[in-house]
C-alpha cells in the first residue's frame, strides 16, 4: 500500500525543534513533505502576505535536505504548497508540532490552527497539534508518538474531509498523561495589557503582556482537559452565519 503524502508547516519556523520532533515519527507511516516560515510566525492568524513577493529556499538539516523555508506566514506556506510547489495535493495536512497550546480563543490568533484551516477549506484533512509549554527546550518525542497515533485512527475516519482536529498535548512526561478526550473549545479569554516601554533613543513602544484566562471548569472543554492531564481533541468546523438569527 502507498504511503500517504503528508504536507507538514507550523508558526514557530522551519528550525523548531517541534517541527523536526514531527517529522522524524510521521517519515515512518507517510511520504513527508515539509513547508514552513523561515522565521518565527506565532500570532499571525490567517494572513497572507498580498504586498511583499514570497520567496522558497531549501533548509537543510544535519547536512540533508529537510524542506522548504518561506518567507511568509504559515497560511502563505499551505497556499504556496498545495498551488505550486506539490505535484499533487497531500493526503494529509499536519502543523506543529507548536509551543503553547492553542485551546479557546486562541484557536482565531494562531499561525498553527490557521495553517491547517487552510486544508479544511479546500477539503483536505488536517490537524494542528500544540503542546501546552513555551520552553522550547521540552522534549516534543513523545508528543509526536502521540500526534502519529492519532493519525493513524484519523486517516479511516469517514468525516475528515470536512472537519479540522486541533489537538493540544499537556507538557507532562508520558506515564503522568491520563488519556485523550474529545473536547470542545472552551470560554477562556485574553486580558489584554500592553506594557510601554522606551526605546534607546527616548520613542515609546509597546510589548503585549496580555494574561489567559481560564475560569472554566466544564469537563468538556479543551483548557480543562490540558489542565487535569489529558490530551485534548477538539474538532473544528467554521460557519460564519447566524442562522438563527437570519430566521428572526
Amino acid at each position: 500500500m502507498e504511503k500517504p503524502l503528508i504536507l507538514v508547516t507550523n508558526d514557530d519556523g522551519i528550525d523548531s525543534e517541534g517541527l523536526y520532533a514531527l517529522v522524524k515519527e510521521l517519515n515512518q507511516i507517510g511520504n513527508v513533505v515539509v513547508v514552513a516560515p523561515d522565521h518565527q510566525q506565532s500570532a499571525v492568524g490567517h494572513s497572507l502576505s498580498i504586498a511583499k513577493p514570497l520567496r522558497k529556499s531549501k533548509f537543510h538539516r544535519n547536512g540533508v535536505m529537510f524542506g522548504y523555508a518561506i518567507n511568509g506566514s504559515p497560511t502563505d506556506c499551505v497556499k504556496l504548497a498545495l498551488s505550486t510547489i506539490l505535484d499533487k495535493p497531500p493526503d494529509l495536512i499536519v502543523s506543529g508540532i507548536n509551543y503553547g497550546q492553542n485551546t479557546s480563543i486562541n484557536v482565531l490568533y494562531s499561525g498553527t490552527v490557521a495553517a491547517a484551516t487552510e486544508g479544511y477549506l479546500v477539503s483536505i484533512p488536517s490537524i494542528a497539534v500544540s503542546l501546552a509549554t513555551y520552553d522550547i527546550s521540552f522534549d516534543c518525542s513523545y508528543a509526536a508518538f502521540l500526534t502519529k497515533q492519532i493519525i493513524h485512527n484519523y486517516l479511516n475516519f469517514e468525516e475528515r474531509f470536512s472537519t479540522l482536529l486541533n489537538v493540544n498535548i499537556p507538557a507532562l512526561p508520558k506515564e503522568k498523561i491520563k488519556g485523550i478526550k474529545i473536547t470542545k473549545c472552551s470560554n477562556s479569554f485574553w486580558n489584554d495589557k500592553y506594557e510601554r516601554r522606551i526605546d534607546p533613543f527616548g520613542r515609546e513602544y509597546f510589548w503585549f503582556a496580555g494574561e489567559y484566562c481560564s475560569n472554566d471548569n466544564d469537563p468538556d472543554t479543551d483548557d480543562w482537559a490540558l489542565k487535569n492531564g489529558y490530551v485534548s481533541i477538539t474538532p473544528i468546523r467554521y460557519s460564519f452565519t447566524d442562522f438563527e438569527l437570519m430566521k428572526k
